[in-house]
């Protein structure tokens, strides 16, 4: 049987600080709640990636790859996290449980709470803002990111584990061609690996963020394409407009042309090109003082 070895935080920063790979570290130092086993694929991780400590605003933001609930895509973990850093946001790249490795709700929604978390209580260590704390999402991690912005808590004050005891609630989010509903106009692919093949009427409701939307929801920038032939761009105008409805900032843009899965532009494997979803991100995020 192979062995897993879980990183304390303390040596998690330390190796963070001085390897030159990014750190890896598991979400909790023995089983996520509901593990199947003990492979890589049952222990959700975090990737950390700093910017330069002449760059760093104190701000972050925990990733979510897309993927269909899947796979974890690439492009739009350490792509995005490298993005970040080049304007001086930390990043930590979750990889979460997936359907296709058996889990389903709320295995997903707990890795992300937790990431987010784990976060906000090491952020003194880090030397992190713990109210400039984001989650940024494609795709099937959209949805993820979008879930953990409408189902966050406040954490519980009498756990045990520290980390637990801190709100994950994120202060603000960013959307990347989102899966957002379970509904009429979702990714049938997503709503599988994250369901199952049969998810009760009131599972679907709950899952369909769009109706989740409350006044405590944080800012949130969307963007999406209107060529978008694997996610509708319906999902980004839905969340909008919940998002209206309720008060909440947010700044939404329909590009017209790029495919589903485009990430910061230029194509999946090669990124030469940027979109111009990303110069328009930063000029939000500056707005909500991320970014310098």
């Amino acid at each position: 049987m192979k062995q897993f070895i879980f990183l304390p935080l303390a040596a998690f920063l330390v190796l963070t600080a001085h390897a030159e790979a990014p750190a890896v570290t598991p979400l909790w130092s023995t089983a996520a709640p509901g593990a199947l086993g003990t492979a890589p694929t049952d222990i959700p991780t975090l990737t950390a990636y700093f910017p330069a400590a002449d760059k760093a605003t104190g701000a972050a933001m925990v990733i979510c790859p897309g993927g269909g609930y899947g796979a974890l895509a690439p492009h739009e973990g350490e792509g995005y996290a490298k993005w970040l850093n080049e304007n001086g946001v930390t990043a930590f790249v979750l990889k979460y449980r997936l359907g296709s490795s058996g889990y389903h709700h709320p295995a997903m929604l707990q890795d992300a709470a937790r990431a987010l978390r784990t976060v906000r209580a090491n952020a003194e260590k880090w030397h992190l803002d713990p109210q400039k704390i984001g989650i940024m999402g494609s795709s099937a991690g959209g949805h993820l990111a979008s879930t953990l912005l409408t189902h966050f808590d406040a954490g519980n004050p009498e756990a045990s584990d520290p980390i637990d005891r801190v709100s994950s609630r994120p202060d603000l989010g960013i959307l990347c061609y989102a899966v957002i509903t379970m509904g009429l106009n979702t990714h049938s692919g997503s709503k599988t690996n994250l369901l199952g093949k049969n998810p009760t009427p009131d599972l679907i409701e709950l899952l369909s963020n769009e109706k989740q939307v409350t006044k405590d929801t944080p800012p949130v920038f969307i963007w999406h394409t209107w060529e978008d032939k694997g996610v509708k761009a319906e999902n980004a105008l839905d969340f909008a407009k919940a998002l209206r409805e309720n008060n909440v900032p947010f700044d939404l843009h329909i590009y017209q042309k790029g495919p589903h899965g485009i990430g910061l532009g230029g194509g999946r494997q090669h990124l030469e090109i940027r979109h111009p979803w990303t110069q328009d991100c930063l000029y939000w995020l500056r707005a909500q003082g991320f970014v310098k």
